[in-house]
Order: structure tokens, then C-alpha cells, then sequence
């Protein structure tokens, strides 16, 4: 069989520039699984890494005039099919990126269009904040606005992290009270409330 005429990467390569089908099908016997096995690692979809390894194989022929005799038939599919998964990687970030930016365009031109409205209700959550008590309130502010945690909070007005937990949980009740609604509403816009 035509496994033994190749004694090394020079001869299978120059086999190849000269259009052998024997040898390129002995290359894919002898690195496909392994290729498939290697792209995996960064894919995590068989599917996906076998395209990309049959793509690899594809240029190799494609390309195989161009092969240099000192190349590694080895390391040189290893290297397209890793670019190739880069690539893939790099325009499927491209695409998510996109998604993301037409999502948040839509999210700003629904609170454009609804900027009467949205002022009422960031009003309202002004207003029901302000008549938190004076100590949850605090909690809240340093909490929402400052950005510390339990345990700082706690510390800062020397009470328990239990007390600051119950605290913020008063306040979410009553303003999902004051809203009927989702407290998402609260989050979006706390930057906002405590001016």
C-alpha cells in the first residue's frame, strides 16, 4: 500500500505538490482526529472543529503548489485550522458586538420615545425614597449611590450587616409597593434618584 513510500514529511510533501491524492489522503488519516481533537479544546463543538479542520485540509490542496519542501505538513495544518478558529472566533465576537449595540440603540430609542414617562416615574421613585426612614434611607443611598457593601455599610454606621440587609430589603419592598412593577426600574435609573 502506498503507506510505505513515505519515509518522512518531505517526501509526503513533495508527493502532494505533485497532485498524489494517495499521499494527501494519507496525511488526513494520519493527523484528522487528532487536529479535530486539538481545535476542540478552544471550540468546544465537534461539529464546528471538524469544518474547521476539513477546511484545513482544503487549503493545504488548495495551496499545495505553494508548500514549502522544509515545512511540516504537521505544523502547517495545526496553524491554518488554529487561524482559521481565530477568525471564526474574531467574527462571531464581531457579530455579538454588533447585537449588543443594535440592542442597546433599540433600549435608547424606547426611552427617548418615552421620556415623559420615564420622568414620572423616576419622580415617583424620587418620592418614595424620600419618605423611606431616615436610617434605611441612608442604607440605600450609600448602598445604591457609593457603592458599598454590607459589611461596609455596617461598619461606616456601626450597625450589623443583618440590620443594613433588612434595611435595603424594607426599601425594595416599598417601592415595589410604590410601583406595582419590576425593581429593574430602580437599578436603571439609581444614578438618577438621589440628586
Amino acid at each position: 500500500m502506498f503507506i510505505n513510500n513515505f519515509y518522512n514529511d518531505k517526501e509526503i510533501i513533495l508527493a502532494i505538490q505533485k497532485d498524489d491524492k494517495a499521499a494527501f489522503e494519507f496525511l488526513f488519516k494520519s493527523y484528522y482526529k487528532g487536529l479535530v481533537g486539538y481545535i476542540t479544546t478552544y471550540t468546544q463543538d465537534i461539529q464546528l472543529s471538524e469544518d474547521i479542520v476539513q477546511h484545513s485540509f482544503i487549503k493545504l490542496w488548495n495551496n499545495r503548489n505553494k508548500l514549502l519542501i522544509e515545512t511540516s505538513p504537521k505544523n502547517y495544518l495545526y496553524n491554518i485550522a488554529y487561524n482559521r478558529y481565530i477568525d471564526l472566533y474574531r467574527k462571531k465576537k464581531r457579530e455579538g458586538d454588533l447585537i449588543k449595540e443594535l440592542c442597546l440603540q433599540n433600549l435608547r430609542s424606547n426611552i427617548e420615545e418615552n421620556k415623559d414617562v420615564l420622568e414620572k416615574r423616576i419622580d415617583k421613585l424620587k418620592k418614595i425614597i424620600e419618605h423611606l426612614p431616615p436610617r434605611c434611607k441612608e442604607v440605600l443611598y450609600l448602598n445604591k449611590q457609593r457603592g458599598l457593601d454590607y459589611k461596609e455599610i455596617a461598619e461606616k454606621l456601626n450597625i450589623s450587616p443583618r440590620t443594613v440587609e433588612e434595611h435595603i430589603r424594607i426599601a425594595f419592598k416599598k417601592i415595589r409597593i410604590g410601583f406595582k412593577e419590576n425593581i429593574l426600574l430602580f437599578f436603571l435609573f439609581k444614578k438618577k434618584l438621589m440628586k
